[in-house]
């Protein structure tokens, strides 16, 4: 039907419970990180994720996914040498603005594939260079970068909290 082997389906299914958990975890807490629960599902899975994809070759050899699962996997790794430097001003951006880029990163295939695959027979996408995919990932890069003001935002007040106390 959806035309997934059993490891695509293994691989989507990882995506998803790791993207319900980051998502969890930004509402919950107001970002993303090992310290909480969802956090350590989110970061765990996400690299997961990002390592079984690049043994999927759907459409021929190395491309784009597998760049940026890599891409993925480096911005997991320092935002959590980061996390663990949190002492230092610039780490706690550098973590909480990594591990919600790595939330962005799951949005351009997962939109990439279903809006290629559903509805079937009539798919919503035509590919990967289907110009209302790039608007609506565009959109998901500007809510990021909404969701980082956001997040800079509140460390700056937090900061500023610790400081006056």
């Amino acid at each position: 039907m959806l035309n997934l082997s059993p490891f695509g389906m293994f691989h989507t299914a990882i995506a998803l419970v790791a993207v319900a958990g980051g998502l969890v975890a930004l509402f919950k807490y107001g970002e993303i990180g090992t310290r909480t629960r969802p956090g350590r599902l989110y970061v765990w899975l996400t690299a997961a994720t990002a390592f079984t994809g690049l043994f999927i070759f759907r459409h021929g050899g190395f491309g784009p996914p597998h760049a940026l699962a890599i891409l993925t996997l480096v911005v997991l790794a320092i935002a959590g040498v980061a996390e663990r430097r949190e002492g230092t001003g610039a780490a706690r951006y550098t973590a909480v603005l990594g591990y919600s880029l790595t939330l962005f990163f799951h949005l351009i295939p997962g939109l990439t594939e279903t809006g290629t695959r559903l509805p079937v027979g009539a798919p919503a996408f035509t590919g990967p260079e289907d110009p209302t995919l790039k608007t609506i990932v565009g959109i998901a890069f500007l809510i990021y970068l909404i969701g980082a003001a956001i997040q800079v935002s509140r460390i700056r007040r937090s900061r500023r909290m610790a400081v006056t106390l």
